[in-house]
């Protein structure tokens, strides 16, 4: 596959994952699916916004750079030595690099609050009743939650989304790192194509014919000139 079109595939993907975060990092902010009285009483995690701007908005950059990947040619001269897809996939590094840093800053997020588990009342006041994750394993403790309704199971679902779809995001960005690499080396596969394919035409009309050669054996065959791709 060449290397704009991979990118594309990855630029492709990594859309629909960014929405998703976001509106996961949304619902977050409706604990147990209710408002809240008082926003103090939300996951302290929520509000470093995980979900809205590392693998949210921090994401988009990257997926609509990839996309652009395979028409962007910045010299318009595919068989030029200085035809701008190497830069173009160069470029693309550097935003994966930012793509990588936003979906580990979410994935990050996601397994802090995973272990330390949701804010909510015990019947006594506001807290984190749970240790070291130790509710994960142990559901009877869930019961300490008495409100908001459902709010471990709530945070749970979310949050572990959150973590599987930063943990792709930051896959997918580091393939497009390693393709961007690539490109920017061998340059893309279409260009490649383009030399070969160039090179054979004037091989092909810069040989004169046997046939020529016989009956005008004084004509001096002039070599054509085949113009770049």
């Amino acid at each position: 596959m060449c290397m704009g079109s991979c990118a594309k595939c990855l630029g492709t993907t990594l859309i629909p994952l960014a929405v998703l975060c976001t509106l996961a990092n949304i619902l977050l902010f409706f604990p147990g699916g209710k408002v809240v009285e008082n926003n103090l009483h939300i996951t302290v995690e929520v509000w470093y916004f995980g979900g809205i701007l590392g693998s949210g908005v921090l994401m988009i950059f990257p997926a609509l750079v990839f996309l652009g990947l395979k028409n962007n040619d910045c010299c318009g001269c595919c068989g030029n030595e200085s035809c701008g897809k190497r830069f173009a996939m160069f470029s693309s590094i550097i935003f994966a690099t930012v793509g990588v840093l936003g979906a580990g800053y979410c994935f990050v997020l996601s397994a802090v609050a995973l272990n330390r588990g949701p804010k909510c009342f015990t019947g006594t006041e506001w807290t984190y009743p749970f240790q070291d994750g130790n509710y994960l394993s142990n559901q009877t403790l869930w019961n300490a939650c008495q409100s908001p309704e459902n709010i471990v199971p709530w945070n749970l679902t979310l949050f572990s989304l959150l973590l599987v779809m930063s943990g792709i995001q930051a896959v997918l960005c580091g393939i497009q790192v390693v393709n961007g690499l690539l490109g920017t080396i061998c340059g893309d596969c279409k260009c490649f194509t383009c030399r070969r394919l160039a090179s054979g035409q004037s091989e092909k009309l810069n040989k004169p014919s046997f046939r020529a050669m016989i009956v005008f054996p004084e004509v001096q065959l002039k070599p054509y000139s085949v113009a770049r791709c």
